[in-house]
């Protein structure tokens, strides 16, 4: 069932019928969760927040944004949209707007719109222009009274999940192919919330020769992943049986549920002997998640002996490839970011002109970007190998600083070096690793 209109007509009051613009708005198609929102016994609820829900979604489909961030602020409440994860500033709504629309998205996603009191989270179906969207929507409840509403919009046709889509280059790919075959050992993709963790993972699998090994996801994910077969467990079975049962099964490489806790990580190194181990888990870096992983699992001695391999991720904006701008860089510019000397171009974001300039009012803005001068995101790699000079720091006490600098010292792949491998090629700008490597 489709909720609503597709289209609008707007009325210009200067000009004749015949000029009508007419703007097309996102359709609803259905909750993710499969519960058939009750539109009619909400009738006033759809009367007042339907055309604004519409209308701001719509208007994050168009700008590209990924996430919509509406909440309470002083006496109105702010959206705030997201464009390859640099906010923009959104609307202005007064709050019992801002409620409509929010309950809205609640009652479309199959939410319990009576519930204010609780985090929810769920989806919707959406479609604009043939193009299909996922949408998720979080909401949870702020001191200060009323919801914060989180929608994240995924459009379903463009996944970030194989190594080609992640910009991962063929050194990495490389050295997971080398860590894996091993068929013994844990590779862990880390990160903070929201930095692409789960796609890192997703990466580290399909860099695995499916040929070659044999891979089975034991995480109830409910992720179709390819050439990745899904190993259901016997009911009562513990993980460690389940793990046991997929090696029998001839399990080369098994793909696990995120690690959180003390438990789960005793339980990979245990169970790491003879079979490779992929999982995730949230750290600032992976020097820090070795850090991490080692104090769960309390054995120092045994996690250095199969831990073996961890990859991080920050996601940096490309230029927009219409309207960047070549410059010969000045060689003492080049000897302080670390570039060749021999580096004869790099590419920046064209300067909007400012409104003292003479060609001020001819200025327009790139159309693929809209003048923003950077379109679409990539992954900065991170890799951390356990040689033998990291597993003697582990074996100490696994020091995140030290680890650090040991891994600089072994010139493993760092962000920094990936961020200049991008900025030689000229897919993004200093500029713009300047503004992701920028202290919070």
């Amino acid at each position: 069932m489709i909720f609503g209109f597709g289209r609008k007509q707007v009325d210009d009051d200067d000009d004749d019928d015949d000029d009508e613009e007419e703007i097309e708005y996102v359709l609803f198609q259905g909750s993710l969760n499969g519960v058939e929102p009750d539109m009619k016994g909400n009738a006033k609820l759809v009367q007042a927040g339907l055309v604004r829900a519409k209308e701001l979604v719509t208007n994050a489909l168009n700008r590209r944004a990924e996430m919509i961030r509406l909440e309470p602020k002083g006496q109105f409440s702010v959206a705030t949209m997201y464009v390859d994860g640099v906010p923009f500033p959104g609307t202005k709504m007064p709050p019992q707007a801002a409620q409509a629309v929010t309950q809205m998205l609640k009652l479309l996603a199959g939410l319990d719109v009576k519930e204010r009191t609780k985090p929810q989270a769920s989806g919707i179906k959406a479609q604009l222009e043939d193009i299909k969207y996922e949408i998720r929507v979080d909401v949870s409840p702020i001191p200060t009274g009323g919801e914060r509403l989180i929608v994240r919009i995924r459009n379903v046709k463009q996944n970030f999940e194989t190594p080609d889509e992640l910009g991962w280059g063929e050194g990495i790919r490389e050295k997971i192919r080398q860590l894996s075959s091993q068929k013994k050992g844990i590779i862990l993709a880390v990160g903070p919330p929201l930095s692409g963790v789960s796609c890192a993972a997703f990466g580290v699998l399909r860099s695995i020769d499916a040929y070659l090994f044999n891979i089975y996801s034991l995480a109830q994910n409910g992720k179709d992943i390819t050439h990745v077969s899904e190993f259901q467990p016997e009911p009562g079975d513990t993980l460690t049986q389940t793990i046991g049962r997929a090696m029998r099964a001839e399990g080369d490489v098994l793909f696990l549920a995120p690690c959180r806790d003390a438990d789960f990580a005793k339980m990979m190194v245990e169970d790491s002997e003879d079979v490779c181990l992929i999982s995730e888990m949230t750290a600032k870096d992976c020097a820090d998640a070795v850090t991490r992983f080692t104090q769960l699992s309390g054995d120092p001695i045994m996690c250095a002996e199969r831990l073996h391999g961890l990859i991080s991720q920050k996601l940096v904006r490309l230029l927009c490839p219409s309207c960047k701008q070549a410059y010969r860089p000045n060689p003492k510019l080049l000897q302080k970011v670390g570039l060749p000397p021999e580096t004869k171009v790099l590419y920046r974001a064209p300067k909007p002109p400012e409104e003292d300039d003479e060609d001020f009012e001819d200025y327009e803005p790139c159309e693929k970007c809209g003048g923003v001068g950077y379109f679409g995101r990539t992954g900065l790699v991170e890799f951390i190998e356990v040689t033998p000079g990291v597993k003697e720091i582990i074996e100490s006490g696994a020091d995140t600083q030290k680890i650090r600098d040991q891994v600089k010292k072994e010139k493993m792949q760092s962000w920094a070096s990936d961020g200049l491998r991008l900025v030689a090629s000229g897919k993004t700008s200093l500029e713009e690793l300047q503004r992701v490597f920028k202290p919070a």
